[in-house]
């Protein structure tokens, strides 16, 4: 099938990429002619462990390919939207990238067939009716006649998302359209049946499990399956949000948080997943998809309080982790405070909306001095908090330089090959904050540090 994905970034390049590995003719279509330059000479525009092994192979088979221009558009069968869908002061989504998409998609689309357009960023529900009513307009074409518009929202975890992509869980299909449907099931049919997938692990930089269970293919109403990404990571943010507030309990009743997490997960009913204690969920999809669902309730009057309890929460863990400092450095006026991760999670470069910039600026506001490492996330952290005066270090050593404080906020793997003998060294105060509890097991104290996890 002829595909094309509007959008270059962590959705769209990755759908692309991973379409085109099951056989499609793949276009990513993005106005940003550096990161289509980047895709037509085999680099990826983001990073994500994976493609940049496959991308390459894909784009010299001419499976792939990218272009600034929308004429492709009317030669696809298959259009997935996935730009970006930021929340504006309110809470409330932005779609001015998908109404523009929609209007692109109508001033180039194919009259002479279906074509199936396809929500693929995380959209409010009832956004692919607004789609389709753009798509109308810019065309004089049918809704259902000449075109459908599908939601078939993602799931991908950044950091794993070509493997996702590849071994989902479930695939959500949302439409009533029969032609739409057949469309959807072609499309995914190689995925479903995992056609050529053991030539393809030949191809990709993780090992891919043949014999894990293959995805659920669930079809239903577009309206139902907007709502279901929602409602998916709002759930998330809330179990999430639960035992962090167990872990500022057991702190309180001396408990360990580690051996009620994994008691809790070996319930069935619970799950061992999301019960990992950390600074407070953060990141480009947690935040932005609870605010939405959270203003969408208001305004209808059906408040979910659960997920507005958990969002509250999680800013009060996001300040439990300052105060932890404050309590052991006191006052921290000129204190310097090294900072070990930026993003959100390891093995991505996605800084946006993390806990390190909340947490830095709040330790900034206080009077500290911070200087900060990442391994990926430092070029994306400094573009969007240019206004925070860091100090990005090279090395993630050189944040301890006479520090007051380590503080570990992501838990990459480099952070724990660290040779903290020699981190001791560098610093002044031996006091490190641990806030994925990830360095539990390097018997810090022994090498004269003040360990200081959470709920531990």
């Amino acid at each position: 099938m002829n595909v094309v994905c509007i959008g270059s970034g962590y959705v769209g390049t990755v759908t692309g990429t991973a379409f085109a590995a099951l056989g499609h003719r793949t276009t990513v279509i993005d106005i940003d002619a550096d990161k289509v330059e980047l895709i037509n000479s085999g680099n990826s525009p983001i990073f994500e462990p994976g493609l940049d092994s496959l991308l390459p192979q894909l784009v010299s088979r001419e499976l792939l390919s990218a272009s600034t221009m929308f004429g492709e558009i009317g030669f696809a069968d298959v259009v997935f939207i996935a730009v970006g869908t930021p929340s504006q002061a309110d809470g409330t989504v932005d779609l001015t990238y998908v109404k523009s998409a929609a209007r692109k998609i109508g001033e180039h689309l194919n009259r002479e067939q279906l074509t199936v357009i396809v929500d693929k960023s995380t959209v409010p529900v009832g956004t692919s009716d607004l789609v389709a009513s753009i798509i109308e307009e810019a065309s004089g074409l049918r809704a259902n006649e000449n075109f459908a518009v599908v939601s078939n929202p993602e799931f991908l975890r950044e950091g794993y998302a070509l493997e996702d992509v590849l071994f989902p869980d479930r695939i959500v299909i949302g439409t009533e359209h029969p032609g739409a449907r057949i469309v959807m099931r072609e499309l995914y049919r190689n995925l479903l049946e995992r056609t050529n997938y053991r030539e393809l692990s030949r191809k990709v930089a993780f090992k891919m499990n043949l014999n894990a269970p293959k995805a659920v293919y669930f079809e239903t109403d577009t309206k139902s399956a907007e709502m279901i990404k929602y409602v998916s990571n709002a759930f998330l943010a809330v179990k999430i949000s639960y035992i962090n507030e167990v872990a500022r309990l057991c702190e309180t009743l001396g408990a360990n948080v580690l051996d009620v997490a994994k008691g809790m997960g070996l319930d069935s009913r619970i799950g061992e997943k999301f019960l990992q204690v950390s600074s407070g969920w953060s990141g480009s999809c947690f935040p932005k998809d609870t605010a939405e669902l959270l203003e969408t309730s208001r305004k209808y009057g059906s408040d979910l309080l659960l997920v507005e309890a958990a969002v509250d929460s999680n800013w009060r863990m996001h300040t439990n982790c300052v105060d932890k400092i404050k309590r052991q450095l006191k006052t921290l006026n000129g204190k310097n405070i090294g900072i070990l991760g930026l993003t959100f999670k390891p093995n991505t470069d996605d800084a946006r909306h993390t806990q390190s910039s909340y947490i830095i600026d709040k330790l900034i506001a206080l009077g500290a001095n911070v200087a900060v490492h990442d391994p990926k996330g430092m070029e994306m952290f400094r573009k969007i908090n240019g206004h925070l005066p860091v100090r990005y270090c090279q090395k993630a050593e050189e944040v301890a330089e006479r520090a007051d404080a380590v503080v570990l906020m992501t838990h990459w793997e480099e952070y724990a090959a660290l040779d903290w003998a020699h981190v001791r060294s560098r610093m002044k105060n031996p006091y490190v904050l641990d806030t994925r509890n990830f360095l539990i097991d390097h018997r810090l104290s022994e090498l004269g540090f003040r360990y200081e996890g959470i709920g531990i």
